[in-house]
């Protein structure tokens, strides 16, 4: 699915944007859609923790030789894993099409970042599918938060596009979306020029995010275990 986003979109929008804002709107498109890959796989642990939240497999659980912070970190980093392990074919396709390999040092922001965006988006879907117990509301709320952090972000536009023609306000919520962030550090690895923010400043945003999400993943998770 996200290979099929990555060429369709690049094919059907790659002669049809202004080359003033995206030269190539494949090498463009890449790197954003490689962190919509990484946090749409690590966000899937949501659906694993709905289907134990509806069964009760709770008692189970707790009879397991574990602490209830280690079972809620399992699970979190259960999500993050997924996510990585996903992600490798997407960073591999990335150095291929920018026939780049990076140094080591961006190979170690890469991951980095990485590792706190699957781990934020694995703590968000936790949270989200142990805060109600219908299965509908689940995944209802799992979708619109999968929509607005896809379409509210910075994978399909430049964000010098998304400063100039949206508002001031929606365009600060956008550039600070997790997934947004993720995309400007991939972006600034392989094309530089195209991204506006220190990535020092970018690591920042995204750590406050993952420290965030994940201390709600684990209270919203520990909760769901002792109810």
């Amino acid at each position: 699915m996200n290979l099929t986003d990555l060429f369709i979109f690049a094919l059907i929008f790659n002669n049809i944007i202004n080359r003033a804002y995206i030269s190539n709107y494949l090498l463009f498109l890449a790197p954003g859609i490689t962190a919509i890959a990484t946090f749409a796989s690590a966000f899937s642990i949501g659906r694993e923790v709905g289907v134990e939240v509806r069964r009760g497999y709770t008692q189970y659980l707790l009879s397991l030789p574990l602490t209830r912070m280690q079972l809620s970190m399992g699970r979190i980093l259960g999500g993050a894993v997924r996510g990585l392990i996903y992600q490798i074919p997407f960073i591999l396709l990335l150095i291929i099409l920018f026939g780049k390999l990076p140094v080591l040092a961006e190979a170690g922001v890469m991951v980095i970042t990485s590792i706190m965006l699957t781990i934020s988006m694995s703590s968000l879907s936790i949270v989200i599918s142990t805060a109600v117990r219908s299965f509908d509301l689940q995944a209802t709320m799992r979708s619109f938060t999968y929509f607005l952090l896809f379409f509210f972000s910075n994978v399909f536009y430049p964000d010098a596009l998304i400063s100039r023609y949206f508002p001031h306000a929606l365009y600060i919520m956008i550039s600070n979306n997790p997934v947004s962030i993720a995309t400007s550090i991939y972006r600034g690895i392989f094309t530089p020029a195209t991204v506006m923010e220190d990535p020092l400043i970018l690591l920042l945003k995204l750590a406050a995010w993952c420290i965030i999400f994940l201390m709600l993943g684990s209270v919203f998770y520990l909760r769901n275990l002792t109810q």
